[in-house]
């Protein structure tokens, strides 16, 4: 579990990022969720943008991914959602 300053600073590096995956009119698929492990372990930090069209919650879809990927949500921000996985890279400094 990260701090609250840990947090802070990844809220702030996030905000340079653009979002690399979009979650559609199909939701949350098992392709969807292996392109986010891949994503987690490359990166660390990613940020994924829900469309409009989607039916469930937001803050849903968010623990569904968070859960699947085991990661730690950042935050939810407009319709995107920033989430945090260390690798074995560790490429972040925290």
């Amino acid at each position: 579990m990260l701090t609250v300053k840990q947090k802070v600073k990844l809220r702030s590096m996030a905000m340079t990022l653009k979002p690399i995956y979009q979650v559609g009119k199909e939701e949350i698929t098992n392709n969807l969720i292996k392109g986010l492990d891949l994503a987690l372990e490359a990166h660390e930090l990613i940020k994924i943008s829900v469309l409009k069209n989607v039916s469930s919650p937001l803050n849903q879809i968010a623990y569904d991914i968070t859960s699947a990927t085991n990661s730690e949500l950042i935050q939810i921000i407009g319709r995107n959602i920033v989430l945090y996985r260390e690798s074995k890279k560790k490429l972040i400094k925290l």
